[in-house]
Formats: C-alpha cells, sequence, structure tokens
C-alpha cells in the first residue's frame, strides 16, 4: 500500500518510471513513524501497549535493512548520474 501511495504521489510528476520505482523502494522502512507511535499506547497504559510496542520495534528490525539493502542494490540500476 505505500508503494501505491508513492507511486499514486508521483503520478504528475517529471520522474521516470525508474525513479518512481526507487522512490517506492525507498519509501519501505517505516522507523520513523513506528518510532512516534508504537510507545503511544504503552504509555497509555493500554493492556496492549506492550505487544504493539514489540511489533513496532519489529517492524523497524525488518523494514529498515530490507529499504537500506534494496536500495543499495537498485540505484545505480534505476537511477541516472546527473553532472
Amino acid at each position: 500500500l505505500r508503494a501505491l501511495g508513492v507511486a499514486l504521489c508521483t503520478l504528475r510528476t517529471p520522474l521516470t518510471g525508474k525513479e518512481r520505482l526507487f522512490c517506492a523502494i525507498a519509501y519501505l522502512p517505516k522507523a520513523t513513524v513506528q518510532a512516534a507511535i508504537g510507545s503511544v499506547p504503552l504509555a497509555m497504559g493500554l493492556p496492549c501497549g506492550q505487544i504493539v510496542l514489540s511489533v513496532a520495534v519489529l517492524a523497524i528490525l525488518i523494514t529498515a535493512p530490507l529499504g537500506a539493502i534494496g536500495m543499495d542494490a537498485t540505484y545505480q540500476k534505476l537511477l541516472e548520474k546527473q553532472l
């Protein structure tokens, strides 16, 4: 769904298809959002707070390296050098 959102947001831009694909790959990591909202239920004292925080940390641990690997593996093929 995040990749679809990126595709829709970049539709009427001068970006090429390859650049749009790279933007979608670069947007896959969710660490900022997860870190910001993951601890809120725990801080509010909700019974599910610890589970929500655990899932948020797990999402960070999975998506951050996958996004970094994806960007590192595709930037040379998807992005053009402009001098």
